[in-house]
Parts: C-alpha cells; sequence; structure tokens
C-alpha cells in the first residue's frame, strides 16, 4: 500500500472528502517524520514501533576499486514490528 492508496482507503471508509483524507494522512506522516528528527520514539500498539539508530564511523571499501573508504557516522530509522502484528502475519493458513 502506497500514500495514495492510503488516502483512497481513508476517504472511502470516513465521511471525508479525498482532500481532507489527504491533509489528514499528509499530517501523520509529517508528525512521525518531526519525531523521528527529534530522535523521539514511535509507538503505535499493534503494529510496531520506530526508533532512531546511531551508527559509529568505520572505514568500507569502494566496491568498484577496492579501496579503503571512511563511512561517516549517521542516524538512521529502525522498525520494530509488534507482537499483535507478528501474530496475525503468522497465522497458519489452515
Amino acid at each position: 500500500m502506497n500514500k495514495s492508496e492510503l488516502i483512497e482507503k481513508l476517504a472511502g471508509k470516513s465521511d471525508i472528502s479525498s482532500i481532507q483524507a489527504e491533509d489528514v494522512v499528509t499530517l501523520i506522516i509529517d508528525r512521525m517524520k518531526a519525531a523521528l528528527a527529534g530522535r523521539k520514539r514511535i509507538e503505535i500498539r499493534g503494529f510496531g514501533s520506530f526508533v532512531v539508530k546511531s551508527y559509529e564511523s568505520y572505514f568500507g571499501r569502494n566496491p568498484k576499486t577496492g579501496d579503503k573508504i571512511q563511512v561517516e557516522s549517521k542516524n538512521l530509522p529502525a522498525f520494530k514490528v509488534g507482537k499483535e502484528l507478528k501474530e496475525r502475519l503468522n497465522i497458519s493458513a489452515d
């Protein structure tokens, strides 16, 4: 599912227009981005949580030349699936 499909589903399941649904989805995504940029944890019960992980700099290799290069330290978002979602995904198809 992508953003436009989510907007379409929200508008179809509620009593709001597509423009209002787009505003809601955009607001939620923007708030999540702002929270992660502020290094805050986002937890959605039954779904999972998002955190920012810090990675130290290290030496790697350029795959084309084989030269040693310094990879700068960085912060990356990480997602951890929630228990309820994990269980739902692993229900056997009997």
